[in-house]
């Protein structure tokens, strides 16, 4: 790892602020962007680049929930039972990484996300709520204002084994790369399983900090999360984090899908041509 310095400490705060921002707006870990970031251009070990990246996925989840609890945008009873999957996928991370080569997994990744983003971009202008507010929203569905309806509206989630293979899936992932679940389970609620993207975002904000907050309290305990480090990533992050919060309402879900989908697109890239 390199010397600390406040220099140092100042470029990982302006990374943070660019993570915060984007996983606010699309509900996802911003280890997507800080991992790699820190492992490739500041040779940070991968271990303690993910330590600090799960403290940010904390800060970034505790942030987004907050903001959003009231607006009635996070589906609690959907991202309590996805995350039974998700936890599932994470425990198991360790025996496919011993079943199947790393960078194997790497490039598989990045060939779904990539799919995943042409999928995002061919369904711009289709949206997932019902306006019709005697219309029932299911078991697991839920209602919220949207600001681009002007009133309330509602949405089904469909395929439930869909999500459920999908959040176990990000689970097993997330734990083998260190990246956030969200960047596969916030595209496929919206594109596959019927929810907005704004709710599919904020559920998806929720359950990172759940699934972090564990594999945080593992690298501490064995020493390797640098703490001003990791200050330094987290303010950045709620910086961002509080920034994107207060325009995310007014960005069309349109241009929320394309940035996702633009979001991915890297995500790829960096799958394709990170060293394990």
């Amino acid at each position: 790892m390199p010397a600390v310095t406040p220099g140092l400490e100042l470029i990982i705060f302006g990374v943070g602020v660019l993570a915060g921002g984007l996983g606010s707006l699309l509900g996802l870990a911003g280890g997507v962007f800080l991992v790699p970031f820190l492992n490739l251009g500041l040779n940070f070990s991968f271990q303690r680049a993910a330590a600090i990246s799960l403290c940010t996925v904390i800060a970034t989840s505790s942030s987004v929930s907050a903001a959003r609890s009231g607006k009635q945008l996070i589906n609690l009873r959907l991202g309590m039972l996805l995350e039974v999957a998700t936890a599932a996928g994470s425990l198991l991370g360790g025996i496919t990484a011993q079943l199947v080569a790393p960078t194997l997994l790497q490039k598989l990744f990045g060939l779904t996300t990539s799919v995943i983003a042409v999928m995002m971009l061919t369904r711009l202008n289709r949206r997932n709520v019902i306006i019709d507010p005697t219309a029932s929203t299911g078991a697991l569905g839920g209602r919220y204002f949207e600001e681009e309806s002007g009133c309330v509206v509602g949405y089904q989630v469909k395929r439930l084994p869909l999500a459920l293979t999908a959040s176990f899936l990000a689970g097993n992932m997330s734990s083998l790369l260190g990246i956030g679940g969200g960047v596969i389970k916030v595209p496929v609620l919206n594109a596959w399983c019927g929810v907005p993207l704004r709710a599919a975002a904020a559920t998806s904000a929720f359950m990172i900090g759940v699934t972090a907050t564990a594999g945080a309290v593992i690298y501490y305990g064995r020493g390797q999360l640098a703490p001003s480090m990791a200050a330094a990533a987290v303010l950045g992050v709620q910086l961002g984090s509080w920034w994107a919060l207060r325009f995310a309402s007014r960005v069309p879900a349109k241009w929320l899908k394309i940035l996702m989908a633009v979001v991915l697109i890297v995500v790829a890239m960096l799958m394709f041509t990170r060293p394990r």
